[in-house]
């Protein structure tokens, strides 16, 4: 979020779809310039959670855990900084976004204190998904998974 051009937004919800249960730490990912995404009503994207902080384009990401997919029950704007919810808990906070899967989905990286899975959180099918306005700074605060 830029506070200096960014005013208020909606919220973008969602439901979780599908639950991922795997890390890695060798992913891959790639960073794209871009700090925020337009996303429509309908769309289904992938919600990957990681403990690196580089929001440098091309940016290296590899530490990952994999949440699950989420279908967007309204378009809106995703914005780096956005604080992620699913159900009760916080997740974490936007850092990016990965379009190695475009143009099936993105991967919308969330930064978090660890990479976290699906299971992890013990996420179910139907869950709320929210992207909430963040601030700048703002850090994740998902528990971390047990036995870590």
């Amino acid at each position: 979020m830029n506070p200096a051009e960014d005013g208020p937004k909606r919220v973008v919800r969602g439901s979780l779809v599908k639950v991922l249960v795997h890390r890695r730490t060798d992913r891959g990912m790639r960073l794209e310039e871009h700090a925020a995404r337009c996303v429509r009503q309908g769309e289904v994207h992938e919600l990957v959670t990681t403990d690196q902080w580089d929001p440098r384009p091309g940016a290296r990401i590899d530490r990952v855990g994999f949440l699950g997919f989420t279908e967007l029950l309204c378009g809106g704007v995703i914005d780096r900084g956005d604080l992620v919810r699913i159900g009760e808990t916080t997740v974490g906070t936007v850092l990016g976004f990965d379009a190695c899967h475009l143009p099936n989905h993105y991967n919308i990286l969330i930064h978090a204190a660890r990479p976290v899975s699906g299971r992890d959180l013990g996420l179910r099918p139907e869950t709320a998904v929210t992207f909430v306005q963040g601030r700048a700074g703002d850090q994740g605060t998902v528990p971390a998974p047990p036995g870590a």
